[in-house]
């Protein structure tokens, strides 16, 4: 039976597609077939085929999970075009541009929510591991309703949910408190532990902090990440200036390389075998 993790995050920008990177990288090495998979995504950068268009991410996580890209990896990718309105591509082909407030009203629970769900199917049906990627939060109590990347997901294939925080920005313990406390209460059961992302410093100086997410939650850290310089280009939500790139063989070769360094680094900062046992 295929075994999915997903990963969520208490923001954009803390660490949600660096962590799916480098656990394609970690379960690859240890024999797993892995893919992995982003229900819906917005960037202005993507991997470009004759035959289809995904994010970039995605397609640079396919990469370290050394899997075939496919488009069922982001069945939908939304391109910004600016005044609140995108380009729809669905499983790698254009459908057509949409306004944000269409796009949620008509066509996310209506069509989109669909969409995803067979596209993970595809996946499941292909491979041993699926590692899911939210969008955003998942306590973004506005848009819920219409949230199709994050929790409906992990319910929709039961999977075990791991929220990573970034702490160089500051108030990740009450973000991390705050998004289970503002999660609907079916979705509450998901979320197995947390990870710290890009930490500087002496870690025992959150031992307290780990100790009382443990007692208010009933959750644990599964580790901390430290604060990273690598060569993987960011998604361009949280960046004016992205960096651009091109797939080909020197580029691609240049790239494994920064995933075997991190996928390196964030296997000595998990509790790995904590989260095998997620697995199970």
């Amino acid at each position: 039976m295929t075994k999915t993790l997903m990963i969520q995050g208490t923001s954009s920008g803390a660490g949600k597609t660096t962590l799916v990177t480098a656990l394609c990288r970690i379960f690859a090495d240890e024999g797993y077939r892995v893919a992995p998979f982003k229900s819906q995504n917005m960037s202005s950068y993507s991997y470009r085929r004759d035959d289809f268009e995904i994010s970039r991410a995605q397609a640079i996580q396919a990469i370290a999970a050394r899997a075939d890209i496919s488009a069922h990896m982001n069945p939908i990718l939304l391109k910004p075009l600016g005044d609140y309105k995108s380009e729809v591509f669905v499983k790698g082909k254009f459908y057509k541009k949409m306004h944000a407030d269409e796009y949620y009203k008509k066509f996310s629970l209506p069509r989109g929510l669909d969409i995803a769900k067979e596209s993970l199917d595809h996946l499941r049906g292909r491979y041993d591991l699926v590692i899911l990627e939210g969008a955003g939060s998942p306590a973004e109590i506005n848009m819920q309703k219409y949230d199709i990347a994050n929790m409906k997901m992990a319910k929709y294939c039961s999977s075990p949910v791991i929220l990573i925080s970034d702490i160089d920005k500051g108030g990740t313990f009450a973000s991390i408190v705050g998004t289970l406390e503002l999660l609907e209460g079916e979705y509450k059961r998901f979320v197995k532990g947390y990870v710290i992302n890009k930490f500087r410093g002496d870690i025992e100086i959150l031992r307290p902090g780990f100790m009382m997410l443990k007692k208010k939650t009933g959750r644990s850290v599964f580790g901390t990440i430290p604060l990273l310089k690598f060569d993987i280009p960011d998604e361009d939500s949280l960046h004016a200036n992205p960096k651009q790139v091109s797939f080909t063989t020197k580029y691609i070769k240049s790239l494994d390389k920064e995933i075997e360094n991190l996928s390196r680094v964030v296997r000595s900062s998990l509790n790995m075998k904590a989260i095998r046992g997620l697995l199970k």
